[in-house]
């Protein structure tokens, strides 16, 4: 068994997103580190080359139940319950859940192919006397964050807890999150308990679901025994509008000492050359930042 393990969904569009994350995962992950990359059956192509000792290409067959059907526009089809179809975004949660649960090791990394790892990665750094720390933002979920707030109240349904109290609400969502097997494979018991079906189709049946928040509230509400941080160890741009040079470099020179991974959402199409320059700017960065 390895000590971590890295999960990212991916698809062809993505492949040279992939390919920058991929490469730091080998720099900067121990020796034994596996990459698990899961992307549709007909992207396997785009994917193949990574393949070997520290990296295993998964298809979405060879993880999602056999009666869920992909159907057009991005949806799903689960065939022991037609309507309504599942969207491509709960699936891949899912996806997250299932590889996690599955993998041999002690902590998995989950990043998806947006991200690029800036610093040396090991479980170790994201563990308080032996156990995994929890990402979590005290009071993170206000009023106004209606999303949140219902994820909250699906994952409380999920688990059998009872309803949410008023906001303010503890945050889990982040770019870049780890996860212990363990605790997964435990959520994924009790979710099958609770609601009297596989814990995949009772997950994806939901329209409005968050597999951080899920988490988040299983560890802190069911298992209510381990440490917690508000560790901002991915150092994120959300903006779906295009960098150029000088706002790449510019959200570079924000990094802080805590983030091992940098993240320009791929909704921006943002140049990949702007996008190596982020990078470049952060590389140095970590350098004075260690030096110092």
């Amino acid at each position: 068994m390895s000590t971590l393990a890295v999960i990212t969904p991916s698809y062809a569009p993505d492949a040279g997103l992939f390919a920058e994350l991929h490469r730091s995962v080998l720099e900067f992950t121990p020796d034994d580190t596996v990459h698990h990359v899961i992307v549709p059956r007909a992207d396997r192509a785009a994917f193949a080359a990574y393949e070997g000792p520290r990296c295993r290409v998964l298809t979405e067959p060879e993880v999602v139940p056999r009666h869920y059907v992909r159907l057009p526009r991005g949806l799903w089809g689960n065939l022991r319950r037609p309507w309504p179809p599942v969207r491509g975004w709960v699936i891949q949660q899912a996806i997250k859940i299932a590889v996690a649960g599955s993998v041999d090791a002690d902590v998995v990394l989950i990043a998806d192919s947006d991200i690029v790892l800036v610093r040396p990665t090991t479980a170790t750094r994201f563990t308080t006397d032996g156990e995994l720390r929890l990402h979590r933002v005290n009071d993170g979920v206000h009023a106004g964050m209606p999303r949140h707030v219902r994820w909250h109240q699906v994952a409380r349904e999920l688990l059998g807890l009872p309803l949410a109290p008023e906001p303010p609400l503890h945050d889990y969502v982040t770019s870049l999150n780890f996860w212990d097997p363990v605790i997964v494979r435990a959520m994924q018991q009790r979710i099958t308990e609770t609601t009297g079906r596989s814990w995949f189709d009772a997950f994806t049946a939901r329209l409005h679901v968050s597999e951080f928040i899920l988490y988040g509230v299983f560890v802190d509400e069911v298992l209510a025994t381990h440490p917690h941080s508000d560790t901002t160890i991915c150092h994120n741009s959300w903006d779906d509008v295009p960098m150029d040079r000088e706002t790449a470099l510019a959200f570079a020179d924000g990094l802080g000492p805590e983030a091992i991974g940098m993240m320009i959402s791929a909704k921006s199409k943002t140049p990949p050359d702007v996008r190596q320059a982020a990078l470049e700017r952060c590389s140095e960065i970590v350098q004075r930042q260690e030096a110092g």
